[in-house]
């Protein structure tokens, strides 16, 4: 019976490190996609990153590379090597996609730019993944994930506004950029069906992590030259919008509409000062006062958990939600009831929950994950078996350190 899966029947070859190429990869790799991972002999960075375990967790159990790293096949090629290079060109023809996170100085050191790869299969996609991209005067700058966020005046509208700026968690601008890639990449093999050639799809992690700022601040700026500050826990509009304390932790408050906002007054009780004036103005109470508000609300709040809150709002249709803690998130039951969670083990068989495909598709659906592989799992399928090396001529290249 044919795969159902999108990607079914498309290679991806992943060169690179750490996150943004592997989390492109990974996502063309949960729609079907054959992924290749590439790592040097020592391994990919990620595998030493954590989180581990144990104390003396060995580089198969890795979190961070476990999660990026589902649903592929993996070799160990030392391509700074001449050796190791060929065997990239060797591989090359024999993929739709090239994914990888290098800088252009990298690229033409390697001999692996869009025009040489181009030469070799004037069908590949050529995906790059970066933080400043492949062109322009940063682009052979070395960049991480707070530069992305940092550059992108991302991370100037994240805090107080009066203190630091904060930066975002868990290398977003590293994700983001990964994430922006892999439908770029789709889209590149949408357009190789039309006329059958390949392209150079080019991401910037800075330019991809200043959607963020919702092309707002960019036109605020332009029309009155006002520079948006930090807001905290709040962001400036129709009141409330903003993260508040309660009994066990914080809710997350927003109303769009007046009717939501007299249900939550009549479930406060209708307090008095909800009838004065200054308080009947959400505009205002939003923009000229919202901490005033705030302190008014606060107190009801502190008397309810998160999930008393919850039931309370849901019951009356305002659509309020806590702030969920990561072991909360796992336990959520509207998660499990969607089968989001996906489970992997790692190199010694223990499992581990990490997020599965977010787009569930009806007709074409994700594949359940496979395990990532170990360190040089896949070389002799794919050397041996791809490539048709010898077991000779792989075991020189393996005592040589190629491979």
């Amino acid at each position: 019976m044919p795969s159902t899966q999108v990607l079914h029947g498309i290679r991806v070859l992943e060169l690179g490190d750490f996150i943004s190429a592997a989390y492109c990869a990974r996502l063309l790799g949960d729609y079907g996609a054959e992924v290749i991972k590439v790592e040097p002999p020592s391994g990919d960075s990620a595998r030493r990153h954590g989180p581990f375990p144990a104390k003396d967790a060995s580089p198969e159990d890795s979190g961070l590379f476990l999660y990026l790293n589902a649903n592929k096949k993996g070799v160990t090629l030392d391509i700074t090597r001449p050796q190791g290079r060929k065997l990239v060109r060797t591989l090359i023809p024999k993929c739709d996609v090239l994914v990888h996170n290098y800088l252009p100085r990298e690229l033409e050191r390697l001999g692996l730019r869009y025009e040489d790869v181009k030469a070799l299969n004037p069908r590949l996609v050529f995906t790059s993944v970066t933080v400043f991209g492949q062109d322009g005067p940063y682009a052979n700058y070395k960049g991480y994930a707070i530069n992305a966020t940092a550059a992108s005046a991302t991370t100037h509208r994240i805090g107080k506004a009066e203190s630091y700026p904060l930066a975002m968690p868990y290398d977003r601008g590293d994700f983001w950029g990964g994430l922006n890639g892999a439908p770029a990449t789709m889209l590149a093999l949408i357009a190789r069906r039309r006329d059958g050639k390949g392209q150079h799809v080019d991401i910037s992690a800075v330019e991809a992590m200043n959607t963020f700022n919702n092309g707002m601040e960019t036109i605020v700026y332009l029309e009155s030259g006002a520079i948006p500050s930090r807001r905290g826990h709040r962001v400036q509009n129709l009141y409330p919008y903003a993260i508040l304390p309660c009994k066990d932790g914080y809710f997350a408050l927003i109303i769009a509409n007046q009717h939501h906002w007299d249900r939550f007054v009549e479930l406060m009780g209708s307090p008095a000062w909800s009838k004065e004036e200054r308080y009947l103005d959400r505009y205002k109470m939003g923009y000229e006062y919202p901490d005033e508000v705030d302190a008014l609300i606060k107190p009801w709040l502190a008397k309810y958990t998160k999930a008393e809150l919850w039931e309370m709002c849901q019951s009356r249709g305002i659509p309020w939600h806590p702030v969920q803690r990561v072991d909360e998130t796992l336990r959520w039951d509207h998660l499990k009831a969607r089968g989001y969670w996906q489970q992997v083990k790692d190199g010694h068989g223990r499992p581990w929950s990490v997020p599965g495909p977010v787009a569930q598709m009806g007709r074409t659906p994700p594949q359940r994950f496979t395990d990532p592989p170990r360190l040089g799992q896949h070389n002799q399928e794919i050397f041996g078996g791809l490539l048709r090396l010898s077991k000779s001529r792989m075991a020189t290249l393996k005592k040589a350190g190629v491979i």
